[in-house]
């Protein structure tokens, strides 16, 4: 905003000195008028630009038909042969403004605007005129450049900063865990294998969750705040085959996804599973992986009572966030669904999500 009144005020300056003055112009009393719009529109475009919200397509639009007005009225008001346009370098702030807004494209179009409209008007084109234009022609584009450069550095700081406080709140969390959570099931998983009966499923579930939690502690976070690498979903769900009464069916071949993408999936799965072992005791499940196209299909299914109507509402309103959170919320935040069908013969879900790197 400091150019544009600068940049003004030379040429205020230049006209009085430039082609004899305003007394020497053909229409004195018109480029008097020219340069009474040139400063308010200045005033103008430094409130204008001030707020994020009014530097939108128009007011840009507005700033370069003004500057290129002011170019094409000078031959009126100073009459053939001038040496200085009326705005002279005063076309710098539409120049900017477009390169800073557009970057290098807009800087390019709004510089060759001006330059060609300056030189279009001159009956004489000499060499301090095609040097201008050439300053114009380069000066939007390096502008522009410049601006999207530091952008670009300001976004890989900000996502620098980002990992290297995830880093270090997982190092914090991974002290936390291992001193407090880790221990106490490795403790259960211990202790309920040496008791034996009810006790020893315990100690397995312990056993499974302490894995869980060792394999988020270790894992390398990717861009996305996620593990990095891939993982083979069937390999994973699997293993949850080792549950008493679950049975699970994968395809023949390997089921490749994005790593944190499949944790996310098994832990919907796992979540789905434990709901039924916990609502409905002694029920059987099954859980079907199939893979098309870009497209992966769970079907998690139970032989238990169903879900009764308004289970789910009422377990959301006390703060249960199973279905809500770790079924569905997971669900969506892999851009996929969780569809559920429940009755008295059992409870679906199908999670559908998108597969490679969607």
């Amino acid at each position: 905003m400091v150019l544009r009144v600068v940049v003004l005020a030379a040429a205020v300056v230049v006209s009085l000195v430039a082609d004899g003055g305003v007394g020497d112009w053909d229409r004195p009393v018109a480029g008097g008028v020219l340069l009474g719009v040139m400063t308010l529109w200045t005033a103008f475009a430094t409130w204008a630009y001030r707020d994020a919200g009014r530097r939108g397509v128009a007011l840009l639009v507005a700033d370069l038909a003004v500057a290129l007005a002011m170019l094409g009225l000078t031959p009126l008001v100073k009459g053939d042969g001038y040496a200085a346009t009326i705005p002279g370098f005063w076309v710098m702030g539409a120049l900017l403004a477009w390169g800073v807004r557009f970057r290098a494209p807009g800087g390019l179009v709004a510089g060759v605007l001006l330059a060609g409209t300056d030189l279009l008007l001159r009956e004489t084109v000499v060499g301090a005129n095609w040097a201008n234009a050439f300053l114009l022609l380069i000066g939007g584009p390096i502008v522009g450049y410049v601006c999207g450069s530091l952008q670009q550095l300001t976004a890989e700081r900000d996502e620098a900063q980002r990992a290297a406080a995830t880093a270090a709140e997982r190092a914090r969390l991974a002290r936390v865990v291992h001193d407090g959570v880790l221990q106490v099931l490795a403790l259960v998983q211990r202790r309920g294998a040496e008791i034996g009966g009810e006790a020893a499923e315990l100690g397995r579930l312990a056993g499974e969750q302490e894995e869980a939690l060792r394999s988020l502690v270790r894992a390398q976070d990717g861009p996305d705040g996620g593990p990095v690498g891939t993982r083979d979903l069937a390999e994973a769900l699997t293993r949850l085959g080792s549950r008493p009464g679950v049975e699970v069916a994968v395809p023949g071949h390997e089921v490749p996804l994005p790593a944190r993408r499949a944790t996310e999936v098994v832990a919907v799965v796992t979540e789905a599973l434990d709901n039924a072992a916990r609502h409905a005791p002694g029920a059987r499940a099954w859980v079907l992986l199939e893979a098309w196209g870009g497209t992966v299909e769970v079907v998690v299914r139970d032989d238990g009572p169903g879900i009764a109507d308004g289970r789910l509402e009422e377990a959301a309103a006390q703060g249960r966030l199973g279905v809500s959170q770790s079924i569905r919320g997971r669900a969506a935040d892999l851009g996929g669904t969780a569809a559920l069908t429940t009755g008295p013969t059992g409870t679906v879900w199908t999670l559908t999500v998108p597969g490679g790197d969607a």
